[in-house]
């Protein structure tokens, strides 16, 4: 009854040889920092996990599939649905990743050919302040589902009817009413102490074609809703989720008395 319309993904599938373990994510969740090549390191803070954005970079979204099915991931930018621009709920569309597919988004989807780049920018400056919601600017979150069963298809002497409309209308109903775990809410509420400094600006237009295809969830609500906080390595800092840079000398560290007696100074 969850049947939707969704994006499926026009890329290269990256294929494992190996089971997921049991418990792992059905997908796995990171940031790339596009301009310097570098998957962004992750810090565990309270219940959180962080990753330090440089301002003025552009960055992508890296989604692995770790099972051998197809499975739909709603992907949330600020609050924001990458694919649609509505605020974030998990019964919206997504993109569907093939077995053991991986790939990178790099923005804010415009159509089936195009993407407005994710850039880290100040927070006035994010998508999601621009458009009156900067409520949850700092954060990348997914919902995933897995796709039901289909059953055998059998050929019939007569055409199958449609379901009813009632029943359509009812599913719809059920999608609204998906959330993500407390849990969830919760963490992001705890973060919320600390002034964000950084956002996702709406970027320039690169291409990025993908087609469409159907997908038909085993649940109204998500199998796995994971989130990543981001904030420019500064503010990381001061909230103690990065330790202290320590401040590194060119040759040794200074000595009181390194020796010797006093030379003539330099000649005026």
């Amino acid at each position: 009854m969850f049947r939707q319309l969704v994006l499926a993904l026009a890329v290269t599938a990256a294929t494992g040889c190996a089971l997921p373990a049991q418990g792992r994510d059905l997908v796995t969740l990171g940031v790339v920092d596009r301009d310097s090549g570098q998957t962004l390191p992750e810090y565990p803070w309270h219940g959180q996990h962080w990753v330090p954005g440089v301002p003025g970079h552009r960055y992508a979204v890296r989604l692995t599939n770790t099972t051998g099915e197809r499975v739909l991931v709603v992907l949330s930018v600020d609050g924001v649905n990458a694919v649609s621009g509505q605020t974030a709920a998990a019964s919206q569309a997504g993109y569907v990743l093939g077995p053991w597919e991986s790939t990178d988004i790099a923005g804010w989807r415009k159509s089936l050919d195009d993407v407005a780049q994710f850039v880290f920018t100040d927070l006035q400056d994010s998508y999601a302040a621009r458009t009156g919601r900067p409520a949850n600017v700092g954060v990348v979150g997914i919902a995933v589902f897995r796709e039901k069963p289909q059953p055998p298809v059998y050929s019939a002497p007569y055409p199958m009817p449609a379901p009813p409309l009632a029943a359509r209308e009812q599913a719809s109903d059920s999608m609204a009413k998906s959330a993500a775990p407390a849990s969830a809410g919760r963490a992001m509420s705890e973060a919320r102490a600390q002034p964000q400094r950084i956002g996702t600006g709406h970027g320039a237009r690169e291409w990025s074609p993908i087609g469409q295809t159907t997908f038909e969830r085993a649940s109204s609500r998500p199998a796995q809703v994971s989130q990543l906080r981001y904030e420019d390595a500064d503010a990381l800092v001061a909230m103690g989720v990065i330790p202290p840079r320590i401040p590194t000398y060119a040759g040794s560290t200074p000595q009181a008395f390194p020796g010797g007696f006093v030379p003539d100074p330099p000649r005026w």
